[in-house]
């Protein structure tokens, strides 16, 4: 659905917001956009819905050309900015027909499609009321409305849940987790447990580059080699440091009291090896009480920590 081949963007000035980035995303995936303010999300965003031109570079929405079919593209893009420009003036309805009509829906399909759009994003309680007397999260469902109402084969989605108070981002995750498949999703977010709860695969971002580009399972295993090993064992103290001082597969280790007569072990392998079953194996030969053997699962913050460490302390 998306093809990005080495898309730059300068502004005036010199600076470069997106610099030299490649992705592709497919059909019916639902992918994110993660990283900090100023990193190139919104710009790359901008560029792909044709608001604005790239300095160099090509971008392909279902094979044509953002700029050299940019009719054929934007017919095809649902496209919902970060300031969500609405018509304060106009009724919840009212505006979406609006909308529906300048996207190109004869008067039928379009008072079709807006009663759907309507019943999708919640909206049908406050048809007709006007949009600036609306709180921020209706305001934010009726740019979402607006954005699926010409049933666009990608929808674009600039930080859509910024402002929100918990339900109703619970509200707008679980809408925009509805679409995968029947739509393809681009959303841009700085907020990680985001793309953790919607998305099926992340960029990460940051100063205009594209540092990963990966489902955060993919992500996971990927770290897996630094992730600890947790033990809760019931067995003398000394016995356990001696067991693990003189292990090669254990490249350092923390011991600390549990419940009882038992105690936690965080164990760090060496070369990514995965130690449980060497560990299972000494408790059952030493007669040990072995009641917790995990790996410790890397969070998507830790993951986004890794992967732009290198670049940040480059630019320090």
């Amino acid at each position: 659905m998306i093809q990005v081949s080495n898309l730059t963007k300068r502004y005036a000035g010199g600076r470069t917001a997106v610099d030299d980035i490649s992705f592709t995303v497919a059909r019916g995936e639902i992918v994110g956009l993660l990283g900090p303010n100023g990193a190139g999300k919104s710009t790359t965003m901008r560029v792909l819905s044709g608001f604005m031109p790239a300095t160099s570079g090509t971008v392909k929405v279902a094979g044509f050309d953002v700029f050299h079919d940019s009719d054929e593209t934007r017919r095809r893009i649902g496209y919902m900015p970060e300031n969500n420009p609405l018509y304060p003036e106009m009724r919840v309805r009212e505006y979406l027909k609006f909308r529906a009509r300048l996207k190109g829906l004869g008067w039928k399909k379009s008072r079709e499609r807006v009663t759907t759009v309507m019943e999708q994003c919640g909206l049908t309680d406050v048809g007709r009321r006007v949009i600036g007397q609306l709180s921020k999260g209706y305001k934010q469902r009726v740019g979402l409305a607006d954005a699926l109402v010409h049933e666009p084969e990608l929808i674009i989605l600039d930080e859509p849940t910024i402002g929100l108070d918990p339900q109703q981002i619970r509200s707008v995750r679980a809408l925009i987790k509805s679409l995968a498949g029947k739509h393809t999703v681009l959303i841009s977010t700085h907020i990680l447990p985001e793309v953790e709860m919607m998305c099926g695969r992340v960029l990460i971002m940051l100063g205009g580059r594209v540092l990963a580009s990966d489902t955060p399972e993919n992500l996971q295993r990927r770290m897996a080699g630094g992730s600890q090993i947790i033990a809760e064992i019931a067995a003398p103290f000394e016995a356990l440091r001696a067991v693990w001082e003189n292990l090669p597969e254990v490249a350092q280790f923390d011991i600390s009291a549990g419940e009882g007569e038992f105690f936690r072990c965080a164990l760090t392998p060496r070369d990514g090896e995965d130690l449980r079953p060497l560990i299972f194996n000494l408790a059952r030969v030493n007669g040990w009480a072995l009641r917790e053997l995990t790996r410790s699962r890397h969070s998507l913050e830790d993951i986004y920590m890794q992967v732009t460490k290198p670049t940040t302390e480059a630019v320090e």
